[in-house]
């Protein structure tokens, strides 16, 4: 996901781009709209499948004023709310939404001082997709998708408190495949083609602080796999492998003869894995790998690795 990063040639905007994300979006919500109204009555019938699991990781340290070495108190926590609600809306439409989101901060302490600084963020991630999925019992289903990017807090200007920004829109449509399905197991492609829209709250003045709504849209092809697989009664492993290649992108005339010309053309990867591992009813162990690549931001593939032990609710 294209955060704070975005390089100042993507930060400009006209008044024009404002109605096309209107536009995209409306579009994208009365596709999926015109599907709801296509319903027979036995869709009542049915009851929402819904997970939802909550987790919290707390790490903490301290020393006494007469430590030697210089070493330092830290604290560090973080918070996940992972949720899912699906329902077979008709005989041929199937209803799936998604929500992932994550904060968490680390508190250190002046190894000289011992007096503790102001906490950094270090975990921020708001994710949440919806999917209509047309079941035509074919090889392949049609499939609507619609996802919103963010986080929580923009901490690369800290003088200037910046909230859900910046922001990523996704609208999608194409074919999806339905590999594997059970009741806690799930396997499920899709490919299409996709509208994007990064909207970001700039800093146009740091002395006044103020800011300014900047946008850029681009289109192009978006394959995306969500794997689900309960090992065992006691190990879960989830993953999420999503690719992006644009075919057009609403800056390119402003960035021909710059190095970066092309960068745009290369395609986006993110690659999520957690595997979690329960060890007593509210403890749970979760290592969570992300590997993320976009040549807009970094010419190299970034790699993050997360291993937690913390207590994990189910709420649903």
């Amino acid at each position: 996901m294209r955060k704070h990063k975005i390089t100042d040639n993507r930060k400009q905007m006209t008044d024009s781009n404002l109605p096309s994300i209107g536009c995209l979006l409306s579009t994208a919500v009365c596709l999926l709209l015109s599907g709801l109204f296509s319903f027979d009555n036995t869709w009542a019938a049915e009851t929402w499948g819904k997970y939802m699991d909550l987790n919290l990781t707390l790490t903490q340290n301290s020393y006494s004023d007469n430590w030697a070495g210089g070493e330092a108190g830290n604290v560090s926590w973080v918070a996940n709310v992972s949720s899912g609600f699906e329902k077979k809306l008709s005989e041929r439409l199937l209803s799936k939404t998604t929500v992932k989101l994550a904060f968490g901060q680390t508190h250190n302490q002046n190894p000289e001082t011992k007096k503790w600084a102001k906490p950094v963020k270090s975990t921020d991630l708001i994710d949440i997709e919806t999917l209509a999925r047309f079941t035509l019992k074919a090889w392949v289903d049609p499939y609507l998708a619609l996802r919103f990017e963010s986080q929580f807090q923009d901490a690369s200007y800290p003088q200037l408190k910046r909230f859900i920004n910046p922001k990523k829109i996704t609208e999608s449509g194409g074919i999806s495949r339905q590999f594997y399905k059970t009741e806690k197991n799930e396997i499920l492609s899709r490919l299409g083609l996709a509208l994007r829209q990064i909207i970001t709250e700039d800093i146009a003045d740091t002395a006044s602080r103020k800011t300014e709504i900047n946008s850029t849209n681009d289109g192009g092809i978006e394959s995306v796999t969500d794997v689900k697989l309960a090992l065992s009664d006691k190990i879960s492993y989830t993953s999420k492998l999503s690719l992006y290649k644009a075919l057009f992108y609403s800056k390119s005339d402003e960035l021909k003869g710059m190095p970066q010309e092309n960068y745009w053309k290369e395609v986006d990867l993110n690659w999520e894995n957690t595997i979690s591992v329960s060890i007593a009813k509210y403890v749970t162990v979760s290592l969570y790998t992300q590997l993320l690549y976009d040549k807009e931001i970094h010419k190299k593939g970034r790699f993050k690795e997360t291993l937690s032990l913390g207590l994990t609710y189910k709420l649903l």
